[in-house]
């Protein structure tokens, strides 16, 4: 039979507040603070008065450092940290705050590199602002003046249709471009010029549908089909083979526009101008950021190109006082 005595356990290291700082990076300040909060409790004191902190306190500390970082206020570590609240729970809640602060950055964000960008002033920074913290019942209520604005308060079928095409829809969670999309096209709706030529459009759109009510071929759609080969070829709008093509334009768009050859030139001299006008382009892809749509392929290179072609062959003729005017 063995007399030794069985060892003695060995006591648990303790470490003074230097020595934690020293294994933890923990500042000596910020140990001292949570110990005086009630977060890291020393473990025991030396004689002399000292705080000395074990094993186990030295994980506390590290989780309690975490759960600062992470941001959560001081009493929920706490109760973290003294099992009295689950740390799932606070997580979860924190989350949640966290989203709500993340939406408001968010939005002070897109109206900053707005005003960055368009090299925004005073009075129109506070209009940005407003325009990015509208609630929906208030973005639909612009949307919808917007869109009376231009089409009427009950406009027909076919406009009808137009209207929901040009509908802007922001997501209660949007993106930062959605955002950025949102504030240049809210402020282009307000646009009194814009309304007016969207408007005038949206009147030839309307003369031109049949008597059965269904409009008749959309005209950018027309001139893009017809001159999606000189382009896609890279054909001058001055060559001889480009009369040809402005040949087959004029034929397809004489049953949407009407009147004599000289008339018809003039008329779709004006129109090309007018819906080349760079702020429906705009829009259109200002709305297909913020609907999440693709992005539009433009229409401009066509209208150009047919416009070029018409005074390569007619000259003159092709500008009336209303081309000119962009009325």
């Amino acid at each position: 039979m063995d007399d030794h005595p069985l060892p003695l356990p060995l006591p648990l290291p303790l470490h003074s507040i230097g020595e934690l700082s020293r294994r933890t990076g923990t500042p000596v300040r910020t140990i001292r603070f949570y110990s005086d909060q009630g977060l890291l409790p020393p473990t025991a004191r030396s004689r002399s008065g000292h705080r000395l902190y074990d094993e186990e306190a030295a994980e506390r500390l590290a989780l309690v450092r975490t759960l600062r970082e992470l941001g959560i206020d001081l009493p929920a570590v706490k109760k973290i940290v003294d099992r009295e609240l689950a740390l799932p729970e606070a997580a979860a809640a924190h989350a949640k705050a966290l989203d709500a602060q993340i939406a408001v950055l968010r939005v002070r964000r897109a109206v900053l590199a707005t005003a960055a960008r368009q090299g925004t002033g005073a009075e129109e920074i506070r209009a940005l602002h407003q325009l990015a913290n509208l609630s929906r019942d208030e973005r639909n209520s612009l949307v919808d003046e917007f869109l009376t604005a231009v089409f009427g308060a009950e406009p027909g079928l076919p406009l009808a249709g137009v209207a929901r095409t040009l509908t802007p829809e922001l997501p209660d969670e949007p993106d930062a471009a959605q955002l950025r999309a949102w504030l240049e096209l809210a402020a282009l709706t307000r646009d009194p010029g814009f309304r007016a030529h969207l408007r005038d459009l949206c009147q030839e759109a309307a003369s031109g549908t049949g008597t059965l009510g269904v409009p008749r071929p959309d005209l950018t759609a027309t001139v893009r089909e017809v001159v999606a080969p000189a382009l896609a070829t890279g054909l001058a709008p001055d060559s001889p083979r480009a009369g040809e093509i402005l040949t087959a334009l004029l034929a397809r768009c004489a049953p949407l526009l009407g009147g004599g050859e000289a008339d018809l030139v003039r008329e779709l001299a004006a129109r090309l101008e007018r819906y080349a006008d760079p702020r429906r382009e705009r829009y259109l892809r200002l709305l297909a950021v913020v609907n999440g749509w693709p992005p539009p392929g433009s229409p401009r290179p066509a209208l150009t190109w047919a416009a070029e072609a018409l005074r390569a062959r007619h000259g003159q003729e092709a500008v009336s006082p209303r081309s000119a005017t962009g009325a």
